[in-house]
């Protein structure tokens, strides 16, 4: 069935704003691309994405070789020191000396084992400006590494969070757009039924204003009693008063979506009324299969459980036995003159081992494990839960699709028969053939299916970027929103 739209054109400022009348009236699609570009929530989504970017970046780093330059340059000290002398007593000198060093290291870490390797060049100098005495030692190549054992391997892990960190701030930067235009869209229907409601207040008082007039004729004439008369009066004080109260109902309606939106201006924008949103048959299950392909609440579920399992990784690995390898060798020398300390190169080996065991530490250890595991333990439950919790929103959404299609186009059919029924009621009431009450009733069931259209086309618009939001897929043109 071909759905009817609405011929109406809610341009409220006619009424009250005679200057922003000049102003087309706003499409939806205008105030969601305005909300996606230009208001704050919308730069939020875009900086929360490039903060997850840098962050990438900077983890990327890691993996990769680092060169650094360290140094301490001058190290100059006028002091006077107490010196050991050989028969054991203390003398105070006065020293004036430099200590300087300056080094070369080119670092790589170890993902898989979470040790380092490293290649350095360092050079020293010590200056005795007392003794006038100057030496250098020089180290011009050692090649070494280092690894913990039995620790917790940090790199380890976010090689298996990090990527997935990533895919999902990617992918929650599309879910936030979508989530932008579902809020829009409510507030921009919002506006529009307020509007539509002071339009159709407007409309009324007119239509009041001449029954009473037709009234006050008939009156005089005998034809209409003093009852119908009040009536017909009161019925023109109470549509004024709603016209007013829309006005201001539109107003702040209009107030919140250009808060929220960021449309420029003090006024109250004009909206056109949006043709029915796109209804393609959707099947659970394909929406069901899509969101789990392309949500990032499929990604973060598997990070939470690996960032559990990491904090009982990192709970047996900081607790118990500690212990780390350092080793290398290179060349080393010292002379008088730098140039002097590349000859006769010595060779330089150096083999570390460190470790630390706890004896007894009264349960701590086994304590900080079982709370890990526990910990973990929550954490699959609740990402269980809130699994299915997903899928089962997602399968509700998809299914509601037909339904509320089939709810605007009986929407859409009733306020057609509703405007019909009022203009052959108000037809008939001038020719005296029905009562003022029956007019009535025809009139507050036209305003109440022209309501009506506009709630079901709401709905309609708004389960619409829900579905895109919980999916991330585009089932008009059948291709997935990510890129």
């Amino acid at each position: 069935m071909k759905l009817r739209t609405l011929s109406l054109l809610p341009l409220l400022g006619l009424l009250w704003q005679p200057v922003a009348a000049q102003a087309p009236a706003l499409t939806l699609a205008e105030v969601i691309a305005q909300a996606l570009s230009h208001s704050a929530i919308g730069q939020q989504a875009v900086t929360t994405r490039e903060t997850s970017y840098w962050a990438w970046r900077g983890y990327q780093a890691n993996y990769r070789p680092q060169l650094g330059l360290q140094g301490t340059l001058p190290n100059f000290n006028r002091v006077i020191t107490p010196v050991v002398q050989p028969d054991g007593t203390t003398s105070f000198e006065s020293v004036r000396i430099n200590n300087s060093d300056l080094g070369l290291t080119l670092s790589q870490n170890l993902g898989l084992t979470g040790g380092q390797v490293y290649v350095s060049s360092v050079v020293q100098r010590f200056d005795d400006f007392n003794g006038n005495l100057k030496r250098y030692n020089n180290q011009p190549f050692t090649i070494g590494f280092t690894q913990p054992l039995g620790q917790f391997n940090g790199l380890l892990w976010a090689r298996r969070i990090e990527p997935l960190r990533y895919q999902e701030s990617q992918r929650q930067f599309v879910e936030d757009r979508e989530t932008i235009a579902q809020r829009v869209t409510e507030l921009y229907f919002d506006v529009l039924l307020q509007q539509v409601n002071a339009d159709v207040a407007r409309q009324n008082a007119q239509a009041t204003a001449e029954l009473l007039r037709i009234g006050q004729e008939r009156y005089r004439l005998g034809r209409l009693s003093q009852s119908d008369l009040l009536q017909l009066e009161l019925n023109l004080l109470d549509a004024r008063q709603a016209q007013t109260q829309a006005r201001l109902d539109a107003q702040n309606a209009a107030v919140n979506l250009q808060a929220y939106t960021g449309l420029p201006g003090t006024e109250a924008p004009a909206l056109a009324v949006p043709v029915p949103a796109p209804q393609p048959p959707v099947l659970p299950a394909v929406a069901l299969e899509q969101a789990r392909q392309n949500r990032s609440a499929t990604l973060a579920f598997r990070r939470r459980l690996l960032l559990a399992e990491r904090d009982v990784a990192q709970a047996h690995g900081t607790t118990g036995l500690q212990a780390a390898l350092t080793a290398n060798l290179g060349y080393v020398n010292q002379a008088e003159s730098l140039g002097n300390t590349y000859l006769n190169l010595q060779n330089q080996q150096q083999v570390r081992l460190a470790f630390s065991l706890p004896l007894v530490d009264w349960g701590r250890r086994q304590a900080i494990i079982k709370t890990a595991e526990l910990n973990r333990d929550q954490t699959q439950h609740a990402v269980a839960q809130e699994e299915r919790s997903f899928e089962q929103m997602v399968v509700a959404q998809a299914s509601q699709v037909a339904a509320l299609s089939e709810q605007l186009a009986l929407a859409g059919r009733a306020d057609s028969l509703a405007q019909r029924r009022y203009d052959i009621a108000r037809a008939t009431y001038l020719l005296g053939r029905i009562s003022l009450t029956d007019l009535t009733l025809a009139s507050v069931a036209k305003d109440g299916a022209k309501r009506g259209y506009i709630f079901a086309l709401r709905a309609c618009w708004v389960a619409y970027y829900r579905l895109r939001a919980l999916t991330l897929y585009d089932f008009e043109r059948q291709t997935p929103l990510l890129r």
